[in-house]
C-alpha cells in the first residue's frame, strides 16, 4: 500500500509527502492538511516523543564515552548528525567558515570510528551507510543541508543541557569544545550533580 496523506489520503506523485516535524512518523501533504488532522493527531504525536526517554544521568555517560549506547539505531543516527551539525555551527560562529556538508559528515565518522568504545557495539558499516543516508534525507528533519542552532536543539530535544551534551560528546571525538576550549572540568561538575 502507497504511503499517502494522513489527512486528504492522496499519494506521490500526485502530491509530495513530509514527515511530522515532532514524531518524524506521520504524513502529510501540506501544512493546511498537518493543520487539519492535529486534534486527531496530537495525542499519537506526543506518544512518539515521549518514545524518546531522556537518557538517565547523560553526563555520567558522557564521562563514561557510553552515552550513545542502549539507544535506538535510528535515535543514534540523529544524534551523530545533530552534533556534526552543531559543531558546524558553533565553528561557524567562532569566526571559522566551515561547510556543512556529506563530506565533512563522513570525515566526522571516520574520526568517530578511530575513538575506542564511543559508538555502540552494533554500529558497523550497514549502520554508517544508514546513518549517512539518514543525513542526506532532504526530508528529514535533521538532514545535513539544514541548518542547526542552539535553540532548535533545546527545542527539538526539549533539555536546555542537550546542546551541552553534544559539544561534549564532539569534543571526546575531535580533541576539543568549540573555539579550541576544554569543556572537562564542566563535564566534571555536571556528573556531580548527576
Amino acid at each position: 500500500m502507497a504511503a499517502s496523506c494522513q489527512n486528504c489520503s492522496k499519494t506521490q506523485p500526485e502530491v509530495t509527502l513530509k514527515k511530522c516535524a515532532k514524531c518524524q512518523s506521520t504524513l502529510y501533504c501540506s501544512r493546511d492538511c498537518q493543520k487539519a488532522d492535529w486534534k486527531k493527531h496530537r495525542k499519537d504525536c506526543s506518544k512518539a516523543q515521549g518514545a524518546r526517554a531522556p537518557k538517565r544521568k547523560p553526563f555520567t555517560s558522557l564521562s563514561n564515552k557510553v552515552w550513545l549506547h542502549g539507544r535506538p539505531e535510528p535515535e543514534t543516527y540523529e544524534l551523530l548528525i545533530d552534533a556534526y551539525r552543531l559543531r558546524v555551527w558553533d565553528d561557524n560562529n567562532a569566526g571559522e567558515m566551515v561547510s556543512q556538508n556529506s563530506e565533512g559528515f563522513q570525515r566526522f565518522l571516520d574520526t568517530v570510528e578511530t575513538r575506542p568504545g564511543l559508538l555502540p557495539p552494533w554500529w558497523d558499516q550497514e549502520k554508517r551507510e544508514a546513518c549517512e543516508a539518514l543525513g542526506g534525507d532532504s526530508s528529514h528533519r535533521c538532514n545535513l543541508s539544514s541548518p542547526v542552532t542552539k535553540g532548535s536543539i533545546i527545542q527539538r530535544y526539549g533539555d536546555d543541557t542537550f546542546p551541552m551534551q553534544l559539544r561534549m560528546f564532539v569534543e571526546q571525538v575531535l580533541g576539543s569544545g568549540p573555539g579550541g576550549q576544554s569543556g572537562q572540568a564542566m563535564l566534571a561538575m555536571m556528573v556531580r550533580t548527576e
